[in-house]
């Protein structure tokens, strides 16, 4: 049997077998606007033209709109993650490739990598001193760097880079092109991404979500149609949402969604859930069509357990029955 290849804009993927090909388009991995070919076609045509990938289509979720980012296509990078809990991501750049990070995210490099720190995210070539120091203006309102670390492929084969993610968790590839060419993640989760890509900022929509959200007004938003990674922690679960469909969750578990998605803020219900539910006042509210990413340990829920452990007397009682209420604490011995 022959085997398929899918391209999207320039970037083609392939040799695949029909079930692969199948199972990505039901996942969303691709758009329907995909286009796909074996030996023995004439030419590459639309996988929804494919009677071999309408059922698979059918079982897709809502299809994004494709969102053209200005300034041109992002370059074309391969790249594997490694690792389970503490991941990393390694980039494979031909020479010319450049890839995007932030600040202190680097692991590890060829020599034949040139890094270049440079203000901005080098996603418009002619921004001028004006539009970059905006550009990368925008950045600190996140909280973020001034500045982004640019790598580049200066031999003649191939050079590999590779950044490591800041705490537990895992590391998310984001094919932008296959999922409109635009995400909103948490302010604090891009690690890196192809050149060509724009790292902006997005508010949210609702007073609501922006006071209580957990991550504030602000938003990192994500263009372009190259790939972009982004890191949460814990374990990752991705859902595609139906229109109408709404998903209730604690404000800190969010990591990216598709722009398509409402994002709201609930306050919970009942005095008893409200004093004893220990989930917080409010829950967010996430409603479809679109696709979102959720993390199973936020970095506050992480960060607030260890400044409680490591809280004054924290090590006192541990091991006996009473863990931190031991006879010791209850006499006021030291």
């Amino acid at each position: 049997m022959s085997s398929w290849y899918v391209a999207v804009g320039q970037r083609k993927e392939g040799p695949l077998d029909e079930a692969s090909v199948m199972e990505g388009l039901a996942a969303g991995r691709w758009p329907k606007t995909a286009l796909a070919w074996k030996e023995g076609l004439p030419e590459w045509a639309p996988v929804s033209e494919i009677a071999a990938f309408k059922g698979a289509l059918a079982m897709a979720g809502p299809s994004m709109p494709q969102i053209p980012r200005a300034g041109g296509r992002s370059h074309e990078i391969d790249f594997k993650i490694c690792g389970e809990e503490m991941q990393f991501v390694e980039i494979e750049l031909d020479p010319g490739e450049t890839v995007i990070a932030e600040a202190g995210a680097m692991m590890y490099q060829d020599a034949t990598i040139e890094m270049d720190t440079k203000m901005g995210d080098g996603s418009e070539a002619d921004q001028g001193l004006l539009g970059k120091a905006l550009s990368a203006g925008k950045r600190l309102v996140t909280g973020e760097s001034l500045f982004m670390t640019h790598f580049t492929a200066t031999a003649q084969g191939k050079s590999h880079v590779a950044f490591a993610s800041p705490y537990p968790g895992k590391i998310i590839p984001l094919d932008l092109a296959g999922l409109g060419g635009e995400i909103l993640c948490q302010k604090d989760s891009f690690l890196c991404a192809a050149k060509g890509t724009e790292v902006g900022i997005a508010f949210s929509k609702r007073f609501g979500a922006g006071l209580f959200g957990g991550e504030g007004f602000i938003l990192q938003r994500l263009r372009g149609d190259g790939f972009g990674f982004v890191h949460a922690g814990g374990t990752i679960v991705e859902r595609d949402l139906e229109p109408g469909q709404t998903l209730k969750l604690d404000t800190g578990c969010i990591v990216a969604m598709q722009p398509s998605v409402d994002h709201d803020i609930q306050m919970v219900k009942g005095v008893k859930s409200l004093f004893f539910g220990g989930e917080g006042l409010f829950l967010a509210t996430l409603t479809g069509p679109g696709r979102v990413w959720l993390q199973s340990l936020p970095f506050s829920r992480l960060a607030g357990r260890i400044a409680s452990a490591a809280g004054p007397g924290a090590s006192k009682g541990e091991g006996n029955v009473l863990g931190g209420f031991g006879l010791g604490s209850l006499i006021g011995e030291e």
